[in-house]
């Protein structure tokens, strides 16, 4: 990359996650030398399609088929989840070559035995589009296009999320290493860790396993005045992170391993007390739209009948 270059890193994030945005931020801009601008994207105009069994998964699903667009169809972009943490020079995702395609996604799922294990984890891991390197000067994706596409019946939501099939395979690089996607796993040389699973987000849940490190990269926020202590507590008092976080964030590392067990139960008897429920309205989303899908099928069940009738 050029000196004067500038990485751009388009986060896919909705608001019970917001304040996790300056984190990954911060961590990113910590491991590196190089200008970089990180764009949260939240409450993107995307159009709902008609079928609400291809609607958003997420607040932000169909977000990162928005960034060429806003990046004026002009140079590289990164996508990110919003729930993310980073350890190396974010350089070496930037400077990994396009070959000819125009996206490059994650090359393969490591350690699948250890992290389809935990709560609320999928019982595959599939290929990950988390993390995508984007050459935005060659893409012409609309998201008023792509969302026509599935109401025209051309591909469905997997389709679309999964096989990227918007676009041709020769178009799309396998090239992200697993280190640089890291669902739910750390080691020494993982340089992005991605809190996938919501069930035990650091910020949501007591006992990630790897929920420390989260809190480190907070407590050298609050430390050096990048995060003040009143931005955690008003998210925990609008019901997007635990009441029992701060306590995490402030004593959990001077508490002996021994005792983390106790603590751990003391956090997450304090977070029922409080009434506190994890992720409330990304739920509530959901069963909207398991609501929605159910009128849906029903109204084509009836279709089909009265037609049947009819005929």
């Amino acid at each position: 990359m050029s000196v004067n270059e500038t990485i751009r890193v388009y986060v896919g994030v909705d608001r019970s996650q917001l304040l996790a945005v300056p984190v990954l931020e911060y961590s990113i801009k910590r491991h590196t030398a190089a200008k970089v601008e990180v764009i949260p994207m939240l409450d993107l105009p995307v159009p709902e399609p008609l079928d609400p069994r291809n609607g958003q998964r997420t607040g932000f699903s169909f977000s990162r088929f928005c960034i060429p667009k806003l990046a004026g169809y002009q140079g590289k972009a990164i996508y990110m989840d919003a729930d993310m943490l980073v350890f190396k020079d974010i350089r070496e995702l930037w400077d990994i070559p396009f070959d000819n395609t125009k996206v490059v996604i994650q090359k393969e799922v490591k350690y699948q035995e250890q992290t389809t294990q935990k709560v609320g984890a999928p019982q595959r891991r599939k290929k990950q589009c988390a993390v995508m390197l984007l050459d935005c000067g060659r893409l012409d994706w609309d998201i008023e296009t792509i969302i026509a596409g599935m109401d025209a019946g051309s591909y469905d939501y997997d389709e679309l999320m999964s096989d990227l099939c918007i676009l041709p395979e020769s178009e799309v690089k396998f090239g992200v290493p697993f280190e640089w996607n890291s669902l739910e796993h750390w080691e020494p040389e993982t340089c992005l860790l991605h809190y996938t699973d919501v069930y035990t987000q650091p910020w949501t849940a007591v006992g990630n396993k790897f929920g420390y490190l989260w809190f480190n990269e907070v407590r050298r926020m609050l430390n050096d005045g990048s995060l003040k202590e009143a931005e955690i507590r008003k998210e925990i008092e609008l019901g997007y992170f635990r009441p029992s976080l701060l306590r995490d964030i402030k004593y959990r590392h001077m508490i002996p391993s021994f005792l983390l067990g106790l603590w751990d139960k003391k956090n997450a008897s304090m977070d029922r007390l409080a009434g506190y429920k994890p992720h409330k309205d990304v739920y509530e989303a959901k069963r909207r739209r398991k609501k929605a899908i159910e009128e849906y099928e029903k109204k084509m069940r009836a279709s089909v009948e009265g037609a049947e009738v009819s005929g």
